[in-house]
């Protein structure tokens, strides 16, 4: 017999899921990175409190899935004839990837720590490209 809370479970899911859609579809470019990075961000924090608790699965899953979005989202969307910024990226992703699946392997927490580091400032640098006045007049034309 099933629980009376899992159609409610199914229900929230669903609901996020057609929630995340939405923005993905309505998002500008620049929207889709910064939801990119939130979710790296929010696999190794899941990451962390996973290898802190024990859960060897939920810890593999959550790595997995920053390395995905970093393989998959960040670095397969770099134009690498815009010049050496791009190229510099590549390598920096694909360094984190590396030490993400040594992290997965291993359960360290330090590796973990240190892609958050390595990351963060191009996360933080993404994001105040998003504030600029020419960003934010692209972002309302779209809009219109």
């Amino acid at each position: 017999m099933s629980s009376p809370f899992a159609a409610r479970n199914q229900s929230a899911s669903m609901y996020a899921k057609v929630g995340l859609e939405t923005d993905v579809h309505s998002a500008t470019p620049h929207r889709l990175v910064t939801m990119l990075f939130d979710g790296i961000f929010d696999a190794m924090a899941q990451a962390t409190q996973a290898i802190q608790a024990g859960n060897v699965e939920l810890k593999g899953r959550s790595l997995s899935r920053a390395v995905r979005i970093l393989d998959e989202g960040l670095r397969a969307g770099l134009d690498l004839s815009a010049g050496q910024l791009a190229t510099d990226l590549r390598e920096l992703y694909g360094y984190v990837c590396m030490r993400l699946t040594q992290a997965n392997l291993r359960g360290d927490l330090a590796a973990i720590q240190e892609c958050q580091r390595l990351l963060s400032p191009v996360r933080e640098a993404w994001a105040a490209i998003g504030n600029t006045p020419a960003a934010l007049g692209a972002n309302a034309a779209r809009a219109a």
